[in-house]
């Protein structure tokens, strides 16, 4: 069923980012799916091929240019619902006392800075659409309440961060009526979460739509797992 909202998403070229372009497109959506390379999104090329609710664009999220070009290129789109779901691990297997700065600089650019950086560009959108939504794709590692394992402080420190961002984006834009919700996609077969993962992207992108479409301004700023649990901070 066709409808007249429209979505960005970032990291659109595999994984959770490419199963939202599916379910978004096929829920009648207009889809605009970003990546860094879109010539070898092989994938998703095929799918804007296929539907024409699916337009491509190049973004690279450590790039402020990028971002600003994007959003010139769309200077007229009303954005319903800004999908932030590029992000990175980081290493794997560093521990305490084999971390460096720039290490943990690259990860905290990539999954905390950038997606602020991505919100202010697209305001404007956001404020002349019908939903007024913001989602930014976190991990329960960033949860500082659920931490009981350690480990992990790149990744863990940079969602944390990324946590701060949308608890404060929220109370910001409350009064415009501009909704902001923290997602968590559960351990999830990709690339990233790797083949243990206990759900697959099919499983968590439905899931995660629909806290998406059950979000208010009374529950704006909150944190939720896929399956609508609340995630303390």
């Amino acid at each position: 069923m066709e409808n007249n909202y429209t979505v960005l998403i970032t990291g659109a070229n595999r994984g959770l980012g490419l199963e939202a372009v599916k379910q978004y497109s096929e829920a009648g959506w207009q889809v605009i799916a970003t990546c860094r390379a879109p010539d070898s999104a092989i994938e998703l090329n095929q799918l804007a091929k296929a539907s024409q609710s699916v337009s491509v664009y190049q973004l690279d999220m450590n790039d402020l240019k990028s971002m600003t070009l994007l959003a010139q290129q769309l200077d007229q789109q009303a954005v319903d619902l800004l999908w932030c779901n590029a992000g990175v691990y980081g290493p794997k297997g560093v521990g305490l006392g084999e971390i460096t700065a720039d290490v943990w600089m690259d990860t905290l650019k990539v999954n905390t800075v950038a997606p602020l950086l991505l919100v202010q560009q697209f305001l404007p959108h956001i404020r002349r659409s019908q939903q007024k939504t913001i989602a930014l794709m976190t991990s329960k590692m960033g949860s500082m309440g659920d931490n009981t394992s350690g480990g992990s402080y790149i990744y863990r420190s940079s969602k944390a961060g990324l946590n701060a961002v949308g608890k404060s984006l929220a109370e910001d834009l409350h009064s415009e009526s501009i909704k902001v919700v923290l997602l968590h996609p559960g351990w999830v077969k990709t690339d990233m979460g790797g083949p243990s993962g206990l759900i697959d992207v099919t499983t968590s992108i439905k899931g995660l739509r629909q806290v998406v479409e059950l979000l208010t301004l009374e529950n704006s700023g909150s944190f939720y797992a896929y399956d609508g649990q609340e995630i303390p901070w």
